[in-house]
């Protein structure tokens, strides 16, 4: 054994093979996962990345920029209202990041300002590509002009698939579909719903889901009972308000996110209303908030943490693959959501109750 090996062993450091001999696959394997590599099963990567965590295994920095593996450098871009949201989504590409070995710049962005200049001036500190969530994955102009600078980007959640782009997304339609029959399971027939923000499509498919879960069960969709909000728990508050001092009120409303189905609980409250009693009120996203107000939301599951986990891993691979020269297409990927369902869901009490 050389005396580098000895040294090696006795302090201990885990190796690349120690890695591969926990997760029983080759250390090639193990390579293909920390640099974000594809062609590795998903029940492989699992594998390993449990080794690395049971190891404590940290890529020696220096053997790999040998091996002409540099360090990339992401941008993820942030304009979104929600706290909640934010807060799940950096925490899955802080988690990707050091598995992948990159570095993550976490910018706010305004689309109002010079985009131009602001694309501009990170391009300088030679950033390696973009992860843009909601609302900067539906941003037309933002799009085109990463494109035509030949930027790399990946969209998180916007709906649907992008030309030019990487995209990670649930089935925001069938999501809110499956939400409102669950609904209608409960026998409430008089629905009100809450619309996000009008500049995402998520917003817009939800809303289509909700209607045709509606219509296909046989019940009109009354005008008075889709009011608009933002996507923030203050207009979720103002819509519910709204809701609630019609002359028939709706016995359940479903916000299409958590931050505005907790306004309509406090607009409940507000109007000596119990929740799930008087009032049922679902959410969609699953986000902390979710599960840390009373009562606790039933809700639709959106795996954010996961989302941003596999954008971070798409964007390595393509950007790995252009310094390869290799041809790549803009990957598609569609998460699983699922219906939980907690204590803010009840059959009617009564119809036709006027809010206090």
């Amino acid at each position: 054994m050389s005396e580098a090996r000895s040294r090696r062993r006795q302090s201990g450091r885990p190796t690349v093979s120690d890695v591969a001999r926990l997760a029983e696959c080759s250390p090639m394997t193990v390579s293909r996962v920390i640099n974000g590599g594809a062609g590795v099963r998903e029940e492989t990567r699992l594998a390993v990345e449990a080794a690395i965590r049971t190891l404590n295994y940290a890529p020696n920095r220096a053997a790999r920029s040998l091996a002409g593996a540099s360090q990339l450098r992401i941008a993820l871009l942030y304009s979104n209202p929600s706290a909640a949201y934010l807060s799940e989504l950096l925490i899955g590409c802080m988690d990707a990041a050091t598995r992948l070995d990159a570095h993550l710049m976490v910018e706010s962005f305004d689309p109002e300002r010079d985009q131009a200049r602001t694309i501009a001036k990170l391009l300088e500190t030679a950033i390696d590509g973009f992860l843009l969530p909601p609302p900067l994955c539906d941003d037309t102009a933002l799009l085109t002009r990463l494109r035509r600078v030949g930027a790399h980007a990946v969209l998180i959640g916007p709906g649907q698939a992008e030309a030019h782009h990487g995209v990670v997304m649930i089935d925001d339609y069938q999501a809110a579909y499956d939400m409102t029959r669950h609904i209608l399971s409960l026998g409430h027939v008089r629905v009100g719903f809450i619309i996000g923000n009008p500049q995402q499509s998520a917003s817009a498919l939800r809303l289509a889901g909700f209607r045709d879960a509606m219509a296909e069960a046989g019940h009109a969709v009354d005008p008075a009972l889709i009011a608009q909000g933002q996507f923030t728990y203050r207009s979720g508050l103002d819509a519910a308000m709204a809701l609630l001092a019609l002359e028939a009120r709706p016995t359940a409303i479903f916000a299409s996110n958590d931050d505005m189905a907790a306004g309509c609980v406090a607009a409940a409250h507000r109007n000596d209303l119990e929740v799930p009693r008087d009032l049922t009120v679902c959410g969609f996203d699953d986000t902390a908030l979710a599960s840390t107000i009373w009562p606790e939301i039933t809700t639709i599951r959106q795996p954010i943490r996961r989302m941003a986990e596999t954008g971070l891993e798409l964007l390595a691979q393509e950007i790995r693959a252009d310094r390869s020269e290799d041809e790549t297409r803009p990957p598609l990927v569609t998460l699983d959501y699922e219906l939980i369902r907690r204590e803010s869901d009840a059959a009617p009490a009564a119809q036709g109750v006027k809010a206090r």
